[in-house]
């Protein structure tokens, strides 16, 4: 499930939602993958205007899509990224019952890694890609996008709750895909996800996003043929158990992951031995469909 509110990033998924037009199109392919040509002939549109609306739902995140060859032909083959979206309006009591803290995707304080591998700021390139030693560049700091084949990024931030503070639940929000090499429309990997070294669970990336169209915060002098974007996940702990985007991952509850240690440990990774080794990307602020970096909110009881 897509949970949004009144942030600015999410106003490209608004605007994607403001159309009968492409309510039409997810409609058809809520329960059929469907290529752009059939969409076109059952909603009798031109196929430019269809591949317009599809854009505008792929930026969103609403739609994802994949070229295969069928009949000698290339088909771009469209399909629906989510089943909800949830929209939070403004409250006033919010701002006081919980705290965020964010970690840009640079500043990990561990990692292993396996090519394909790299890192970019909002600027350039940092070091050559494909070599792991340039993942401890002094400029890594400075990173808004990072992927690798396999392996892990850890990152490590203080825990600033005060003695009586007691979290309800923690949400981990962060912008994320497979790494292919080059860009996949179906490249399924196997995302680990640990707290405090708790492991929380797995959720199966499906692809490597950006051959239809480029990320919305994605800098213009990035590769055209290269990571472009990601989904936008939620992973909320608390008292019921672990889920991702509202659906289940694991029976890890908030009293499980070690919140009183003074620093909250938290790593991404692909494992060797997963079924779908597929690599990470990591998208930070400047980069991909979301403009944030890392973020962990811990929501407080009263």
């Amino acid at each position: 499930m897509l949970k949004a509110n009144g942030e600015p990033k999410f106003m490209a998924l608004y605007e994607a939602l403001a159309s009968e037009v492409r309510w039409r199109i997810m409609g058809l392919i809520a329960d059929n993958e469907m290529n752009v040509k059939d969409i076109a002939a059952m909603l009798e549109l031109s196929p430019s205007i269809v591949t317009m609306h599809i854009r505008k739902l792929e930026q969103a995140g609403l739609i994802g899509s994949r070229r295969v060859r069928i009949n000698g032909g290339t088909h771009k083959i469209c399909f629906l990224t989510q089943k909800n979206i949830e929209i939070e309006l403004p409250f006033a009591s919010r701002a006081t019952k919980s705290r965020e803290q964010t970690i840009s995707v640079g500043h990990y304080t561990a990692f292993e890694v396996h090519p394909t591998c790299g890192l970019g700021t909002h600027e350039k390139e940092i070091g050559v890609w494909d070599d792991p030693r340039y993942f401890l560049d002094p400029e890594r700091v400075h990173a808004a996008i990072l992927w690798f084949g396999r392996g892990y990024v850890e990152y490590k931030t203080p825990n600033y709750l005060l003695p009586d503070q007691t979290p309800e639940a923690i949400e981990i929000s962060v912008e994320m895909a497979s790494e292919a090499p080059g860009l996949r429309d179906y490249w399924p990997s196997d995302i680990r996800f640990t707290f405090n070294g708790v492991a929380l669970g797995i959720w199966t990336s499906p692809a490597d996003f950006g051959r239809a169209a480029r990320g919305i915060y994605t800098p213009k002098w990035w590769h055209r043929n290269v990571n472009q974007y990601g989904l936008l996940k939620t992973i909320r702990i608390d008292a019921s158990g672990t889920f991702i985007d509202g659906e289940w991952m694991s029976d890890v509850t908030v009293d499980d992951i070690k919140l009183k240690e003074q620093f909250w440990t938290l790593r991404f990774a692909v494992e060797e031995d997963s079924v779908n080794v597929g690599g990470l990307t990591l998208y930070g602020a400047g980069f991909g469909n979301h403009d944030q970096d890392i973020v962990i909110r811990a929501y407080l009881s009263e």
